[in-house]
């Protein structure tokens, strides 16, 4: 089992910046993918991004293709998910999830471990 804690949400104006940071704790690190969710109010839960086990592949959703970087630090036992340029519609609890395999997956059933979220607000 893999324990993970976010951090780095909080309140920003539209067109602003975060940086979410997710540490890992349990299993090897560099033993599983990564990925950021996001659930905003009344809808589902869905894959913001994903990063394979040594970062050399990775997926983002196409509302925030060029916006949003997912980047992994294992020598840290950490990913990030760097967004600009945010939106109002960005808005949501963020979730950082520990996948079961190695390689990218975009699916909820592809992750075993899910942090307790932080809140994103991008204020318009």
């Amino acid at each position: 089992q893999v324990q993970l804690v976010e951090s780095g949400g909080g309140l920003v104006q539209a067109g602003g910046s975060l940086r979410l940071s997710c540490g890992a704790s349990g299993r090897t690190f560099s033993n599983y993918a990564m990925g950021w969710f996001r659930q905003a109010p009344g809808k589902e839960r869905e894959v913001v991004a994903a990063i394979s086990w040594n970062g050399g592949s990775t997926y983002y959703a196409g509302s925030v293709k060029g916006r949003f970087t997912i980047a992994r630090d294992n020598a840290k036992n950490t990913v990030f998910l760097q967004m600009n340029s945010l939106k109002p519609e960005d808005t949501a609890v963020y979730y950082c999830a520990a996948g079961r395999t190695k390689v990218v997956v975009t699916t909820i059933f592809g992750f075993g471990s899910w942090g307790q979220g932080t809140q994103v607000t991008v204020s318009s």
